[in-house]
């Protein structure tokens, strides 16, 4: 046996010559049924009358846009609404800023206008007060020049008159004043009714200890600048064996906190403070605590 006789034939059986020639008949059949409609000519087609109705759709569409406009006025409104109120917002800050720029202004113009014044005043006190000053100096160069006039110009009688004349308050020791200590002394009663000034140093306002320096300086001794050192600048000297011209000091010797210059007659002349200004006293209105002796 062959070794593929059990395995099937896969070709199609040929077709029938029956089967063949019945399907070429009935394709005849149509062909010739279609020759003949197209000889007869085209058919005459019915116009068509029917009228197809769309749908109605209009109602619903419109309540949609009515409320679709509705909601865009209302939105609009609101837009509206906000702007009008950014705007009154912006206004009323513009305002308080303009408001506040003035006050700024009339605050700073009303400072200066107070600084001025004021300057003013001090400047009137300040002429006041020198006006004074220069008559007091002049009152006190006049009663100078009168005590120093020479006997011998008008005689022992005017001698007589110019003591008489002489204020009765001046210290009746101030005569044993001579050379530099009498220049010492007539240096510091010119500067009686100046004003008292922390570090100052001539020629209208002192200090304590600038006061005693250039006392010192118009006679060419050069001073220590400060109180301490001033209080042991020459010999310490008692309280009761003072000269013209020493200068007194309170506080202990190098630690001194005030200094003056002796003038005689058991008074000092000194810077004392900012109220009393540059005064002439007795040392029982303060006593001091030691003296030294420079000259």
């Amino acid at each position: 046996m062959s070794h593929t006789a059990h395995i099937p034939s896969h070709r199609k059986p040929r077709q029938r010559a029956t089967k063949s020639a019945l399907r070429a008949g009935v394709a005849g059949g149509v062909l010739s049924t279609i020759a003949v409609a197209s000889a007869a000519g085209p058919a005459q087609a019915e116009p068509v009358t029917q009228t197809i109705e769309m749908p109605t759709i209009t109602s619903g569409l419109s309540t949609t846009v009515a409320a679709s406009a509705q909601a865009t006025q209302q939105v609009a409104l609101h837009l509206e609404a906000q702007a009008h109120e950014l705007e009154t917002q912006a206004d009323e800050d513009a305002a308080a800023k303009s408001a506040a720029k003035k006050a700024k202004k009339a605050k700073d113009e009303a400072v200066r206008e107070a600084e001025a014044k004021k300057k003013a005043e001090a400047a009137a006190k300040a002429e006041a007060e020198a006006k004074a000053r220069a008559a007091e100096r002049a009152s006190r160069t006049s009663e100078r020049t009168t005590l120093s006039a020479p006997s011998s110009s008008s005689g022992s009688s005017s001698g007589n008159s110019a003591s008489a004349s002489a204020p009765s308050s001046a210290p009746s020791s101030s005569s044993n004043a001579t050379g530099s200590a009498a220049s010492i002394v007539a240096f510091a009663k010119a500067q009686v009714g100046d004003a008292y000034v922390a570090g100052g140093t001539g020629p209208n306002a002192w200090d304590c200890s600038g006061l005693v320096q250039a006392a010192y300086r118009s006679v060419g001794i050069d001073l220590p600048r400060v109180s301490q050192a001033q209080s042991t600048a020459g010999t310490q000297v008692s309280l009761d064996a003072l000269q013209p011209g020493d200068i007194l000091y309170w506080g202990g010797a190098g630690s001194a906190y005030h200094v003056a210059i002796y003038v005689g007659g058991g008074e000092f002349v000194g810077a004392q403070n900012s109220s009393t200004g540059t005064v002439q006293r007795s040392m029982d209105y303060d006593r001091p605590t030691g003296a030294v002796r420079v000259l």
